[in-house]
């Protein structure tokens, strides 16, 4: 399992589409530190985290070992849902109604907030708004779509169900049945990252190049001492560390699987399907698949929840790519179903389909944002915001949805 002392090629493995983006500034760490909030890692959570706090006029610094957005950020595939992994229904089993219904509409507003932030700050990561399609499955046909539409609904969620004439002949896909939904997006990833922490060092943050060994709460600040020697005092630290989790904030409800991912060379407008839609399915070991602005196919799948090694994940890449054109031929037969790059990463899940965001238990001045599961982006927005309202003596009951403490759920069959 990924651990605080893993490199970004343990975390993933090949080549992935995402590599143009400017590379903000960072200096080297070469004196003892003050600041407010002390931010550890530099990937989209610990970005989205640094430039809501400086954008709020905090003292924010920013510490990374290893070259920004490089590690899970660069193997993201960057589908910006709000529908998690864990269906309406399922939630709604495990934790009640209003609880899960919550939960579900945060989401939705997290992903219309990254919007209008890409928006406001102008960030060039091509964003664009799209719609999902949940398409049935073997074991989750139109019946399990339709309950689940039903439960959106009375959430007042958006979306219309889509019987099997209706999907064949809008969008090509033969499935007995989908769900179409507003409100989500696609971007570059690293681009987004980049871009934010452009944005925040514009406010005042430092972005330092620097590894965090070790942790010292008092009680009122925390000392973080680093590999070259200075020593970090902040009022509160942020971790933001993605799959390399220090060995103080492991859950149980957290698990490490690998996951794969191709891009196909850029292919002629007509070979993509309508309106660029983010599709996944009701399975699950779910495909998923989106296209980009130069009209590429991603699509990914074929997680591996026995396997964490990375030398193993990536000797298993040769073979996940066939797999994955095997699939994107059945989904999209017009498509060139040729991988131009091919990619595997860590990937961590949680039982309950939900992000750990929250004080570290027993150290309530180190604050966890892991925005896991295949709503990462989208869950780490939402941390930015939960994670700083309780910086500034806002906490609210509802945060505690996402405690690194919650009990362990009993997850229905």
């Amino acid at each position: 399992m990924p651990d605080a002392s893993d490199t970004h090629e343990d975390l993933r493995g090949g080549r992935s589409p995402w590599n143009a983006a400017h590379e903000p500034p960072r200096r080297r760490l070469d004196k003892d530190l003050r600041c407010s909030v002390l931010i550890v890692g530099a990937g989209i959570t610990g970005s989205l985290m640094a430039q809501h706090l400086a954008e709020q006029g905090h003292d924010v610094c920013v510490i990374d070992r290893e070259r920004p957005g490089l590690g899970s950020t660069a193997a993201s595939t960057a589908m910006l849902l709000w529908e998690i992994d864990k269906p309406l229904k399922t939630l709604t089993e495990i934790y009640g109604f209003e609880h899960a219904a919550r939960v579900y509409r945060q989401s939705l507003a997290a992903v219309s907030g990254l919007k209008d932030l890409v928006a406001l700050h102008r960030i060039p990561c091509a964003f664009r708004p799209r719609s999902s399609l949940y398409l049935a499955a073997a074991e989750h046909g139109a019946q399990t779509l339709l309950a689940e539409h039903e439960l959106r609904q009375r959430a007042g969620l958006p979306g219309v169900f889509l019987d099997h004439r209706t999907l064949l002949g809008k969008y090509g896909f033969d499935r007995e049945a989908a769900l179409l939904s507003p409100g989500v997006a696609d971007t570059d990833p690293l681009c987004l990252a980049r871009g934010l922490m452009t944005a925040a060092i514009a406010r005042g943050a430092a972005f330092l190049d620097a590894d965090a060994v070790r942790y010292e709460d008092s009680g009122k600040t925390v000392a973080v001492a680093t590999g070259d020697g200075p020593t970090i005092e902040a009022d509160w630290v942020v971790l933001a560390t993605g799959y390399a989790m220090p060995d103080f904030v492991q859950s149980p409800l957290h698990s490490i699987s690998s996951s794969w991912a191709i891009a196909t060379p850029p292919q002629s407008p007509e070979k993509l399907w309508r309106d660029g839609v983010l599709i996944w399915e009701a399975a699950t070991d779910y495909l998923y698949a989106r296209t980009t602005i130069d009209h590429r196919i991603i699509i990914g799948g074929e997680d591996d929840t026995e396997m964490s090694d990375p030398d193993e994940r990536n000797a298993q890449t040769p073979k996940k790519t066939d797999v994955l054109l095997t699939k994107l031929h059945a989904l999209q037969p017009a498509a060139d179903a040729v991988a131009d790059k091919s990619w595997s990463g860590a990937f961590g899940q949680t039982r309950d389909g939900l992000p750990l965001i929250g004080a570290v238990p027993g150290r309530p001045r180190l604050l966890a944002a892991y925005g896991y599961g295949g709503n990462g982006i989208t869950f780490s927005y939402l941390a930015s915001r939960l994670i700083a309202a309780t910086i500034a003596g806002r906490h609210r009951a509802e945060y505690d949805d996402y405690s690194l403490e919650r009990p362990l759920p009993e997850i229905p069959d």
